[in-house]
């Protein structure tokens, strides 16, 4: 089976890449790594890319990469992807330091390069939140049962939890999830948000100042996830995409045992994966439910 290693950077178009490039390096505090054309590399110092920017109609996710586990070799990566019928190919071409990609759609159109792991340090932005990696990717489908079925057999996740029949939470790792799949069924794929890592609650903190000194406003937060116990914030970005900062998301040190590392807030014991019940224990355990979103 083939087996990634950690989510790499998430493609996505805008109709202004100006407008998006000074959201993410003044006030999230990406370092612009490399420039082509109308396309823009951002990076986290340690997390290495995050985000590519590139000029598009509308604001969309175009493409998402995966880093494979070290073992893993792309000649056998790519002739696995075509034992399950997908129509992959070896590409040199897809970025920067990145020589090297397999790439194939997922079943809901969604662009995949799996990228050999090479991870090196970034430059650190000189100003804004600073995070640490880029964490996850939530998006919508139309149906994520079939997503996360795909994500597990082919490309070897695992469920850590689901919220209800319709938001899974998938990991590759020991981090609680790397992927998100919610359902919309009315509409196409799209992002229901991108999630940026923090070290701990005082940088949770120095965000909120940083936020409110560049005025960006809070949606939602600060709170407590029930599903992966982290502390969160959320806010829009130019195109109105949803953006998370979080720290303290569960972890599975110990694949074999079952079970997230033990935490204080932690109301089970061991917690293991389950589906939660939808409602504000779900969503964020401090007790404030997620405001609706403007029409």
């Amino acid at each position: 089976m083939i087996r990634i290693g950690r989510i790499g950077h998430l493609t996505l178009e805008t109709p202004d890449v100006g407008r998006k490039l000074d959201h993410f390096t003044r006030v999230v505090g990406l370092s612009v790594t490399d420039r082509s054309g109308d396309a823009v590399w951002l990076a986290c110092p340690n997390g290495g890319p995050a985000l590519l920017l590139r000029q598009g109609a509308a604001a969309r996710p175009a493409r998402l990469s995966l880093r494979l586990a070290p073992s893993a070799d792309p000649a056998d990566v790519l002739r696995e992807l075509r034992g399950h019928g997908l129509s992959a190919e070896r590409r040199s071409d897809t970025g920067p330091d990145l020589p090297d990609a397999v790439t194939f759609s997922d079943p809901n159109g969604l662009e995949v390069d799996l990228h050999p792991e090479e991870r090196s340090p970034s430059p650190r932005a000189a100003g804004g939140v600073v995070p640490e990696k880029l964490g996850h990717v939530a998006f919508f489908v139309p149906d994520p049962q079939a997503t996360t079925r795909f994500y597990c057999e082919v490309l070897g996740f695992r469920v850590s939890d689901w919220i209800g029949d319709f938001f899974a939470f998938l990991r590759c790792n020991p981090d609680h999830h790397s992927l998100n799949f919610f359902r919309r069924p009315d509409a196409e794929l799209g992002l229901h948000h991108m999630a940026f890592e923090l070290r701990d609650w005082n940088h949770v903190k120095e965000a909120c100042d940083t936020l409110g000194r560049h005025r960006v406003p809070l949606t939602w937060g600060p709170g407590r996830h029930g599903a992966g116990h982290n502390i969160y914030t959320y806010h829009d970005d130019p195109d109105g995409q949803s953006v998370e900062l979080f720290t303290e998301l569960d972890r599975m040190s110990d694949e074999a045992s079952g079970c997230f590392d033990p935490r204080p807030w932690h109301l089970d014991n061991p917690q293991r994966p389950m589906v939660w019940e939808p409602g504000v224990d779900a969503t964020n355990s401090w007790g404030i439910p997620k405001p609706p979103r403007p029409a």
